[in-house]
Parts: structure tokens; C-alpha cells; sequence
């Protein structure tokens, strides 16, 4: 049953993770990652989640000192969709096996071509200011980026494999004859942008970018508000690992865009200090619902740590705890294993969801407050990961008793297989045999917890 079971769901999987535009888009937005890390300490130093640390800083650097601040984190958050649209181009034609500096340029200049350089309702005098402006660049702009990107890369690539391209003679350096040869190809995207944008000119909605953000991005970003898709993404992603097949990897390329737009709308909200619109960003989905990595096996090491009897588990699991608390478990997923063992599948799928649950309600109701949007690492530990990204102590606090929970979920399973392992260790068998075979489910009681 298993077997069958894993074939199907490895296939689905499978085709998610090869799809050339899905990685394009993950890989593409994955570049921006160290930029915004390093935009976010400057976003924690200027605002600091500590009673009266604004008025110390001034002491030293003046009044308004937080407003310096700015030129770092206005340069990266503010223009994340300009940047997914280079790195998605690039990761894009990359995939196609085409020049991948080229695709990055082209599609860089067909969103450039697209996106509002007019601004009637801010006038200055009888003229409308004229220029881009950081809000089609920001989170309003990630998903017509997307798009674009892939597009404009496609029709590049499907033209210079045509060959209508320029052919220097041998003599002529690479560098200009690689320029010249990516001028045909980049024409005909350049004319399409331009053709859509001409005609987004005779629609209402005046331009490509407000199309988009109201037809496609803010119907999808409300399918992310919405309390069940967390939940969902949560189970798909441990659901995949049972099987041996890593589930963000899978989900974080339909689902991560989303949770992208949502992150961003805390952080602009953050920055203007205003209510946080989102509970389901990208910092509560990495911080609020697993600890030690998928599954939330960081409470399965504790127990395999201080309360294992076999010497298997107990070893394991201190090999795995100092990776565990930075959110790597490879070593218990592989190593114990999780993969196809279907005891502690039961507790390896549910407890993320319920984390996920108990942590929305606990946001809805005030316990914690919402993400700021402040990009952490996602190996940042408990606690700290907590506190950083809410700016409160409580939320800190809050990851503690989750994983005091998880570890009574875990319990009555974790029981049972430290049962079977520890009756191999003290009666050796003659016949090699698989262990998974020989643990009953009639070892699990309510009664442990």
C-alpha cells in the first residue's frame, strides 16, 4: 500500500519540483535573500523592540536619527518586485540554457516598459510627477513581475533558438558578439511589453500593473489570509516528507509568492506604523509552526535526549539537538527514521498543523501580536526568532510552551519506538528483519501523557 501510496504522491511531487517556471520563480527570489537579511538587521537597529532604545540612540546621533536608516531598507524591501524580476529572469534562462545575464536584462527592461511613469494624481503644477514610483516596485508589483519575467525570457529564448539572430564574424570579440546576437531576441519581447502597454492605455484599468494587482495578486493574496491555506501548506509539506520527499521545497513553489506579497504588506505597514494587515507571513509560517525543522521534531529530540532508554534514540539524539535548535533535522527525518515509518507519522503530521491552529488563534486573539515583516534567517532559534520577528518577549515565550506541547504529542509515539528499539538492543535477533514491521500500534497509550 505504501509503495503505491509513494508513487503517486512522489509523481505529483516530482513534477512540482521539476517545473521550469516554479524553480525559476523560488530561485529568483531566493537571490534577494542575504539583501534582505542584511536590510532587516538595519530595519531591527532602527527600530528595536525595547522600551525607550530610540531616545538612547538619539543621544549619541541626534534627533531623527532613524530616518538614515531608511536609505537601506527603502532600497531593498521597497524594491523587491524590481529585483524578483532580474533574479527570476535570470534563474529562468538559466533553466532554458540561454544566456542568463541577457534574460535578466530583457526582462528587467519589459517590466521597466510596463509599469506607470506618469502619476496624475500627484501633480506638480499643470504637469503629473513623472517617474517610477516605489509602490509598483514593492509588493503591489510581485506578481505582474513574475509574469513578466517569464515571459519576456520564453519569447527571448523560443527567438535565438530560431537563430534569427545577428552573426558576427570569427575575428569580432565574444562580449560583442553576444550583444549583437541577443538583439533580434530581445526585440520581440520589447515590442510585445510595449504593444501591452499601449493597449492597457484603452482598459480602465490604464495599466498592466493595476490589471494584475486587481484581477490576479489580490484574489490570491486573500486566498493566503484566509485561516485554512496555512494549515493546508503546513500538512502537504510534512505529508511530502514521509515519503522521503522534502515538502517545502514542493509547497513553497505554488504557496511562496503568496506568503512573500504578505510579508511585505507587514513590513510597509510596520515601516508607516500602522496596523499589521497579515497573521500568515513568511516569519510566522517558518517561526509559529515548526521548531527544529519540518514536523517539529526539535520536541522528539528533547525527548530522545533526556528520557530515551535505548541507546539508539538517546544517541541520535544528541547528534541531532545543536542542529535541531537551528531548524536542520535531516538527521531524525533520515536518521531515526521518520520517512515511511508510519508510528511516528501520526505525530510528525499533526503537530505542525496544530501549532498552526493554537498559534492563529493565540495572533487572532492577542496573546501574540502579528510578524513586523523583519526577514530572519529561518535558522534563527526559538525564542529569539520570536521575539525579533513580533517585537514582543511574550511571542518568545509563546514558541516555549508549543514545544512543551509538541513534546506531549509526541510522547505516547515517541514511548512506543524507544519500546521496540531498546527490546532490539537488549535481545539480538539472528535474522535481520525490518524494525518498522515488528512495532505494534498496541504499544501507544493515552495514558502516557
Amino acid at each position: 500500500m505504501f509503495a503505491n501510496f509513494e508513487k503517486a504522491v512522489g509523481g505529483t511531487a516530482e513534477k512540482l519540483s521539476n517545473n521550469k517556471v516554479l524553480i525559476a520563480i523560488r530561485d529568483g527570489f531566493l537571490i534577494t535573500t542575504p539583501l534582505i537579511i542584511i536590510a532587516s538587521i538595519f530595519l531591527l537597529l532602527q527600530q528595536f523592540p525595547i522600551p525607550g532604545y530610540g531616545d538612547f540612540i538619539a543621544q549619541f546621533f541626534g534627533k531623527g536619527w532613524e530616518a538614515h536608516m531608511d536609505a537601506v531598507v527603502d532600497s531593498t524591501f521597497s524594491v523587491l518586485a524590481l529585483l524578483g524580476v532580474i533574479g527570476i529572469g535570470y534563474s529562468y534562462a538559466r533553466q532554458l540554457e540561454a544566456d542568463a545575464i541577457a534574460g535578466a536584462v530583457v526582462a528587467l527592461v519589459c517590466f521597466l516598459i510596463i509599469t506607470p511613469k506618469t502619476h496624475p494624481d500627484f501633480m506638480n503644477g499643470d504637469n503629473a510627477f513623472a517617474g517610477f514610483a516605489l509602490k509598483n516596485f514593492g509588493a503591489s508589483g510581485m506578481f505582474i513581475a513574475m509574469i513578466t519575467a517569464i515571459i519576456s525570457v520564453r519569447l527571448f529564448v523560443m527567438i535565438a533558438r530560431k537563430g534569427w539572430v545577428i552573426k558576427m564574424p570569427d575575428g569580432v570579440p565574444p562580449a560583442v558578439a553576444q550583444s549583437f546576437a541577443a538583439l533580434i531576441p530581445s526585440l520581440f519581447p520589447m515590442v510585445l511589453f510595449f504593444l501591452v502597454y499601449i493597449g492597457f492605455t484603452f482598459t480602465p484599468f490604464k495599466f498592466a500593473h493595476n490589471f494584475i494587482y486587481t484581477t490576479l495578486q489580490t484574489p490570491l493574496v486573500g486566498i493566503g489570509k484566509s485561516v485554512f491555506l496555512e494549515p493546508i501548506t503546513q500538512f502537504l509539506s510534512t505529508f511530502f516528507w514521509f515519503f522521503g520527499i522534502n515538502g517545502p521545497a514542493v509547497t513553497n513553489t505554488v504557496f511562496g509568492p503568496i506568503g512573500t506579497v504578505l510579508t511585505l504588506e507587514n513590513l510597509e505597514a510596520f515601516k508607516a506604523h500602522t496596523e499589521l494587515p497579515n497573521i500568515f507571513t513568511n516569519a510566522f509560517s517558518n517561526f509559529f509552526t515548526n521548531f527544529g525543522g519540518g514536523g517539529s521534531t526539535l520536541s522528539l529530540v528533547f525527548l530522545m535526549v533526556f528520557i530515551a532508554k535505548s541507546q539508539r534514540m538517546k544517541k541520535l539524539g544528541k547528534l541531532a539537538i545543536v542542529p535541531g535548535i537551528f531548524g536542520i533535522n535531516e538527521m531524525i527525518i533520515f536518521g531515526l527514521p521518520v520517512v515511511l515509518n508510519p508510528v511516528i507519522a501520526i505525530p510528525f503530521i499533526v503537530t505542525p498543523v496544530f501549532n498552526t491552529i493554537i498559534s492563529t488563534i493565540a495572533t487572532i486573539v492577542g496573546i501574540i501580536p502579528k510578524t513586523t515583516g523583519v526577514g530572519l534567517p529561518w535558522t534563527t532559534p526559538f525564542f529569539f526568532s520570536g521575539w525579533l520577528s513580533t517585537g514582543s518577549l511574550i511571542a518568545g515565550f509563546w514558541q516555549i510552551l508549543l514545544i512543551f506541547l509538541d513534546c506531549l504529542i509526541y510522547y505516547p509515539f515517541f514511548k512506543a519506538l524507544d519500546k521496540q528499539y531498546l527490546k532490539d538492543e537488549l535481545e539480538p535477533v539472528a535474522v535481520v528483519s525490518d524494525e518498522l514491521d515488528e512495532i505494534s500500534l498496541d504499544d501507544l497509550s493515552l495514558d502516557d501523557l
